[in-house]
């Protein structure tokens, strides 16, 4: 897990540089890193194992995303993380023009997704959608990013951390 002491929201001190994989050929940029609270830091510690898993309720079995102390459900304090399968469908995208933040504008035009998990319709995780684990985020054509395109997870360590990515279930 990536020591997240001393980072602050709102500054750049929770972006990494990073030259790895998923950034261009011999690129140098700051690409924006998750900073894991408390409750979100098993996430990224499965991910890291690249394994996708949610919160779940111990005591009536709802899952949660994001993480967070108490059952939205039930008030119950106990939680456990479940695996899922990965597989998920694009609930929705944009294609950010100009790009957002400098620092991704050598990947533009890139996407972002917003993945429905299979076991878990209520669920929603943002990402980017990748022919490869490692491949640049530009890296699948615009005219193939359909809603409704059956995804599977994928993990791509960036900037010391492994991020959920998705991959076209049939290319």
């Amino acid at each position: 897990m990536p020591d997240t002491q001393g980072t602050k929201q709102g500054t750049n001190q929770g972006a990494e540089q990073s030259t790895g994989p998923g950034t261009g050929p011999g690129a140098s940029v700051a690409l924006l890193s998750p900073v894991p609270d408390d409750d979100g830091a098993p996430f990224w510690q499965y991910a890291a194992a690249g394994e996708l898993r949610v919160q779940a309720c111990s005591e009536c079995g709802e899952l949660r995303f994001p993480p967070r102390p108490c059952c939205p459900h039930c008030h119950s304090f106990e939680s456990e993380w479940r695996r899922m399968s990965g597989k998920g469908r694009i609930w929705s995208y944009v294609i950010p023009h100009p790009p957002l933040l400098p620092a991704y504008a050598a990947q533009a035009p890139y996407n972002a997704i917003l993945v429905e998990l299979a076991e878990a319709p209520r669920i929603r995780l943002v990402g980017n959608l990748v022919s490869a684990p490692d491949a640049p985020l530009n890296s699948v054509p615009l005219e193939r990013i359909r809603i409704g395109a059956r995804v599977q997870a994928v993990f791509a360590e960036v900037g010391g951390v492994a991020l959920p990515r998705w991959i076209l279930e049939r290319p």
